[in-house]
């Protein structure tokens, strides 16, 4: 019986990529670079090439930009991934245009193949050949020889010993029908769409051979140190079923609990928050949610329990007390800014779980739903409940306890439990409302869902001090008056108080 062959995968040098491909790219591989203009491609090229060239591993790129390649590189130069040093020690630059646009392909390909040769490098790159060339054919008639040249030199580049990529501009139905795209053993396929006034970037790996690669579109972002891709968040099929029963079978016989760090609240959830649920605390603005948050996040740090929040509507000034600054000083409480209006899910999440796991975190706080939405690029926020599932499932999976707050319009005559349709994702849900008794508005609240467990059934009143929140007097009915009318049909009895 033959042994299976071995083969090497290259670190890309692109964090988030080598997950996407399967391990890394496959070493002696034949890939395409593709996409739309404006894309990515060459940056993306730049920085795998940089990342793997060394002396004993050099790298020939070969372009046929009009411009020298000492122009591209003025830009090339500004992301933190470029190293000047391996410029003609490691990676060497040869500038093909004039060749190609004399029309004389053969010969190009004996200058790419002497090149090859003469260098004998274990990474090619052959940047943009494709729009360049055609440009120059337009209208004259050996366009199919700008075809042959195309699929010869990709036969070519598989035949080296050597890791090739082969970079060009391709629109979406040509793609179905360039034979360079069955040749190659990779593929990589790069877009940028523009959603209203948002610009979302994507990344498919439409192939890689003898790999199992991570199918469908995954966002990632360019910035200062180059590209960065965030792999979709994807849920196995009937993990979330399958925890929400463990969850709710461990609560059932006595799991784990987290305290709120609010006396009288962890008594009415029945023994606190069971460890690795979602609470969603919902009511109007200044119900005392922020604050409700604040307490879990406090608790934790007392109890040895870090915590993150991810600050969705307020920035870190404005969300921050004098106790959660302190909580985040000691490196306690992390919070992640994210009020860039063009986020995605996925890098929301790589945002979170990185700092879940600095800190060892076993709380997390997102303030808020309606905040997040807002913050999500108009491609993710279209579907909310999908993006928001997403989440949720890949935090609890990882055993964290969740609190996400929600703002809630007060009716005064309408009794809802979540904006949005997402109470189903939530394991407990807490709703705040506003009441008026004696002439006042005061704040209620009353525990309206805790999964596998009994909790209370009580609406009681919510008082904020500056200590913070505690439970007050159970009311015996849900009823009010509000500008002298009437907010249901029950009568309003609070002990101590009288009747309004």
């Amino acid at each position: 019986m033959s042994e299976k062959v071995s083969i090497r995968c290259l670190p890309s040098g692109v964090p988030g990529l080598d997950n996407l491909l399967g391990g890394g790219v496959p070493e002696f591989s034949f890939n395409l670079i593709a996409g739309t203009p404006g894309s990515g491609k060459t940056t993306l090229a730049h920085q795998i090439m940089f990342s793997l060239a060394k002396p004993d591993n050099r790298a020939l790129f070969l372009t046929v930009l009009g411009e020298p390649p000492l122009k591209m590189l003025r830009y090339q130069q500004q992301f933190e991934f470029f190293d000047i040093n391996k410029i003609n020690e490691s990676i060497r630059f040869v500038n093909l245009s004039a060749d190609l646009l004399k029309g004389d392909f053969d010969g190009v390909m004996s200058r790419i193949a002497e090149e090859v040769k003469g260098y004998a490098p274990t990474l090619v790159f052959v940047d943009s050949f494709r729009s360049v060339v055609q440009s120059a054919n337009q209208g004259r008639e050996d366009v199919p020889e700008l075809q042959r040249f195309i699929q010869q030199l990709g036969m070519q580049m598989t035949s080296w010993q050597a890791t090739t990529f082969l970079i060009g501009e391709y629109l979406t139905a040509e793609a179905a029908s360039s034979p360079i795209f069955t040749v190659a053993d990779g593929i990589l396929w790069l877009s940028q769409n523009l959603h209203r006034n948002s610009v979302v970037r994507k990344i498919q790996v439409v192939k890689m051979r003898g790999q199992a690669q991570v199918p469908g579109l995954h966002t990632f972002r360019v910035s200062d140190e180059g590209i960065h891709v965030f792999p979709r968040a994807i849920v196995q099929s009937g993990t979330a079923a399958e925890l929400a029963t463990q969850l709710a079978t461990e609560a059932a016989t006595g799991q784990k609990r987290v305290s709120m760090g609010i006396p009288g609240l962890d008594e009415m959830l029945g023994g606190g928050l069971p460890v690795g649920y979602s609470l969603l605390v919902v009511g109007p603005s200044g119900s005392g949610k922020t604050i409700m948050a604040t307490q879990f996040l406090a608790e934790g740090a007392r109890r040895d329990e870090p915590g993150v929040i991810a600050a969705f509507e307020k920035s870190p000034s404005q969300l921050l007390n004098n106790k959660l600054h302190a909580l985040v000083e000691a490196g306690q409480v992390g919070v992640i800014n994210t009020r860039a209006l063009d986020l995605s899910i996925d890098e929301t999440l790589h945002d979170l779980i990185k700092t879940i796991d600095r800190l060892q975190a076993k709380r997390v706080v997102i303030d808020s739903l309606s905040g997040f939405e807002l913050a999500l690029a108009p491609e993710f926020s279209e579907d909310f409940r999908g993006s928001l599932y997403r989440m949720i499932a890949e935090l609890t999976a990882k055993g964290m306890t969740i609190l996400m707050i929600a703002e809630l319009e007060d009716r005064y005559t309408d009794l809802r439990f979540s904006p949005y349709g997402s109470a189903f994702l939530a394991d407990a849900i807490i709703v705040q409302r506003y009441i008026e008794i004696a002439g006042q508005l005061r704040r209620a609240f009353s525990v309206v869902k805790v999964r596998g467990s009994e909790h209370s059934k009580d609406i009681r009143l919510l008082k904020i001090t500056d200590e913070g929140i505690s439970v007050g007097e159970a009311l015996s009915g849900y009823a009010g008056i509000l500008s002298g009318r009437p907010m249901g049909s029950c009568r309003l009895e609070v002990p101590g108080e009288g009747r309004p």
